[in-house]
């Protein structure tokens, strides 16, 4: 019997999808969530549930992995029922499972499904709830998250871009038990591909040799092992396990979510610095412009030494480059990329680490595969579209007013805002005179991203801007950098 045949049989109905492919009875429920908790929320943990079936006057909604499901049974399942049961008032209650590969079954396991009651005050009916296994946190251990073996000090390659954050990652790792603290806490932030990963993981290694006790956990690892804690009920093990290491090591602090869970976060850092534990964390921002992030917690990341690792200069490209085509000859021998090639690839593919990787590998493929000798013409041919994503770069203005805010050293909140001191006005205009440059944004636009200001406002800026940089070369200095910081 087909899952549809069982489904009607049984009274209910499959999730009816529009042309678009979405449920619009899952549709209606999202929008209304996603203009409950904005977007930023809806994106990190409802765009991927989808509805498999309302059956029994239950919604069986189903998610990828077993830490989203956990995550969504916490935090936002009841939510999520009392929405539904308002929407379609045949739906009494809300399963949520973790799809797999395997076939669907007319009945989700039981050990994959959990079941949230709607509140009886909406006057639905209410079932009984149905609670998955949830994994218990061993109370005599921190497991932290995997170590990349390959990923040490002895691997990584530093230059001008990351020299900062290289010399003060290392120091830390080389103290002795018992050493005075340094840089506490250290705050290492870059964007995607930079190696942020690979410093923070050959600092857990070059630590652990020293004696010290050291956890490496991501922002989803540590969400994960405290939700697991509070529904093992051991909470209170896991704090004590957590503040009783030497060096905590957290990496991508932007994914960490939740009130409860960031405000755990925040007492554990404030134990382990009042401690002169060692803390060092990782982001794809500087702390200020974490906005999803309790502002407390940022403060006192602020506290501590921020340093950034920028892009890959040409220089450190070559390096890694040379470095990755040495590690390719053990296993492909007759693998060779001559120096005018190597010169060719650092010098175009700019973006990141992880796309010279690429670059190699295609490399390795094409060479391999039709046994043609490697040139700059191959290479070209190969490596077309990596060489094409630094072409013409398309600005936004959320990043122009993230780069123009931390150059003037306010917030993008004070930019947004209506303030109209001279120390935020200077910033917002020149960030509008920006937006009109590099995008192809109307002044209208432009200026409804700028706090909903009328379009007017957007050329005065732009007009003022304009004048005073044809007067006064420090501030055109100013503008150039900061077109160059956008375009680079």
């Amino acid at each position: 019997m087909s899952v549809s045949q069982s489904a009607a049989r049984s009274g209910g109905y499959l999730g009816t999808e529009d042309r678009d492919g979405r449920d619009p009875a899952w549709e209606t429920v999202s929008q209304r969530l996603r203009a409950e908790y904005g977007e930023d929320v809806y994106t990190s943990w409802f765009t991927r549930i989808v509805l498999d079936r309302i059956e029994d006057g239950a919604a069986f909604l189903t998610v990828p992995t077993r830490f989203l499901k956990s995550w969504i049974q916490a935090h936002y399942a009841e939510r999520i029922a009392a929405v539904f049961a308002e929407s379609d008032p045949r739906v009494a209650r809300v399963s949520i499972g973790v799809r797999v590969a395997a076939p669907k079954l007319s009945t989700p396991p039981r050990d994959s499904v959990i079941a949230v009651p709607v509140p009886e005050a909406l006057g639905a009916r209410t079932g009984s709830a149905v609670v998955a296994p949830f994994p218990r946190v061993d109370a005599n251990r921190l497991a932290g998250s995997p170590l990349d073996r390959r990923l040490t000090f002895d691997t990584f390659h530093s230059g001008r871009s990351n020299a900062l954050a290289f010399a003060a990652a290392r120091q830390i790792a080389e103290a002795r038990p018992g050493d005075p603290v340094a840089f506490n806490p250290l705050v290492i932030h870059a964007a995607v591909g930079l190696g942020k990963t690979h410093l923070l993981q050959a600092t857990a290694h070059a630590a652990e040799a020293t004696g010290r006790r050291v956890t490496y956990l991501t922002a989803e690892k540590f969400m994960f092992d405290f939700v697991a804690s509070l529904r093992a009920q051991t909470a209170l093990a896991f704090k004590e396990r957590l503040r009783a290491i030497d060096v905590l090591i957290i990496d991508d602090l932007q994914f960490l979510q939740g009130k409860t869970v960031q405000q755990e976060f925040g007492h554990t850092l404030n134990a382990l610095l009042d401690g002169r534990q060692q803390v060092i964390v990782a982001a794809d921002r500087a702390p200020a412009e974490l906005e999803a992030i309790d502002e407390r917690l940022r403060s006192r990341l602020a506290g501590g030494l921020t340093l950034e690792m920028g892009g890959l200069d040409e220089e450190l490209r070559a390096k890694i480059l040379e470095m990755r085509i040495a590690a390719a000859k053990l296993a492909h021998p007759r693998f060779d990329a001559p120096a005018e090639v190597v010169a060719y690839v650092a010098r175009t593919v700019t973006a990141n680490g992880r796309d010279l990787d690429g670059a190699v590998n295609r490399l390795i493929a094409h060479n391999t595969l039709s046994n043609a000798p490697i040139t700059v013409e191959m290479a070209e041919a190969a490596l077309r579209d990596l060489v094409r994503q630094v072409e013409p770069k398309r600005v936004k203005i959320e990043e122009i007013q993230r780069i123009v805010a931390r150059h003037y050293q306010v917030s993008r909140a004070d930019i947004l805002s209506s303030r109209r001191t001279q120390t935020v006005v200077r910033p917002r205009q020149i960030a509008m005179y920006l937006a009109k440059q590099l995008t192809l944004r109307s002044l209208p636009e432009i200026g409804r991203r700028f706090g909903g200001r009328d379009h007017t406002t957007v050329l005065h800026a732009v007009r003022k801007i304009d004048e005073l940089v044809k007067g006064s070369p420090t501030l055109a200095d100013e503008v150039d950098l900061l077109k160059r910081m956008l375009l680079e």
